[in-house]
């Protein structure tokens, strides 16, 4: 009989805790239900939790945004990892959060001195949205690549380096050409301008360099601004990840097309892997694929996207 009244007292026990923790019922309502009084619902809780029949788990996002963050510089040899935490994973949403907590990060880092370059679109205009005004003395503001639409479609590539020359105290540096010309002859001419290549030369130089990257889609900033043919659409659509400052790669880094790239206006790729510090901000289902691909290319050292990117990053081989 002993045996009994304490099998029935623990199934009560576990029936208490299941009405608290999974249906959120009151104690006095349990109390109620299984025929007891609301002192020994509450002794019931506490026992089934030091008898271990309830594990009570606290899910911290920053705790495992900092997992996620320790994981992939690991992954992917990289100095800083930045995750931020996004309510939901829509293109909008991500780029607000992301362009809020770039901001933050830049503002830092940037010191007396510096030399930022940056590149357009519309993650890189949240963050130009979202500087905060800091006293920094000497920092130079330069874009990267040209940006120039032949469409009514707004690259934002002004209005970006204007913001950044004003939160940074500085008269920026702009390339008013399009990212990509029609033939490499004509690039080769653009860019013997002296007045050009110094702004170049001066996007070589820069300690700071802060990207994105595209998506191969028909709604991306890049295509809408009616760069290409139908072929050379094609041939983006079909074998490249993304770009970064207008130069498409495929998801193992590399140029997609050598012709491309050679009419294309602005910082080589290259040259981003030599920075102090290259930033790439990016996230959102559409370019996980163009993210990964510049990770595996090494053309930036510093990451900041949000934690479902994060994750699907880390679970790729």
């Amino acid at each position: 009989m002993p045996e009994e009244r304490s099998d029935d007292k623990r199934a009560k026990m576990i029936d208490a805790a299941r009405m608290y923790y999974q249906l959120d019922y009151s104690q006095q309502d349990i109390a109620r239900e299984i025929g007891v009084s609301r002192p020994t619902v509450s002794r019931f809780l506490q026992q089934a939790k030091e008898e271990g029949y309830v594990q009570i788990k606290i899910v911290d996002p920053k705790e495992n945004n900092e997992l996620l963050a320790k994981q992939l510089k690991q992954k992917f040899g990289l100095q800083t990892v930045v995750i931020v935490s996004v309510p939901h994973y829509e293109d909008t949403v991500v780029k607000k959060y992301l362009g809020e907590a770039a901001a933050g990060y830049l503002d830092e880092i940037v010191k007396d001195g510096d030399i930022i370059a940056a590149t357009w679109g519309t993650t890189l205009y949240e963050i130009a949205l979202n500087l905060q005004d800091k006293h920094v003395r000497e920092v130079k503001v330069v874009q990267l690549n040209g940006g120039v639409s032949h469409s009514e479609t707004n690259t934002y590539a002004y209005e970006i380096i204007n913001l950044f020359g004003k939160a940074f105290h500085t008269v920026p540096y702009f390339i008013h050409l399009p990212a990509i010309v029609d033939n490499p002859i004509v690039k080769q001419t653009i860019e013997r301008d002296r007045h050009i290549r110094n702004i170049l030369e001066l996007g070589k130089q820069s300690n700071i360099a802060i990207v994105t990257v595209g998506a191969p889609t028909e709604d991306s900033v890049l295509i809408k601004a009616n760069y290409f043919t139908e072929k050379e659409l094609t041939l983006i659509f079909d074998k490249c990840a993304g770009d970064i400052c207008s130069r498409y790669i495929d998801i193992e880094g590399a140029i997609c097309s050598e012709e491309l790239d050679q009419r294309t206006i602005g910082i080589d790729l290259e040259e981003l892997k030599k920075k102090e510090r290259s930033i790439l901000v990016a996230g959102g289902i559409r370019k996980v694929d163009g993210i990964y691909g510049a990770l595996l290319g090494k053309y930036t050292n510093v990451l900041i996207t949000d934690q479902f990117t994060a994750k699907y990053l880390l679970e790729r081989n």
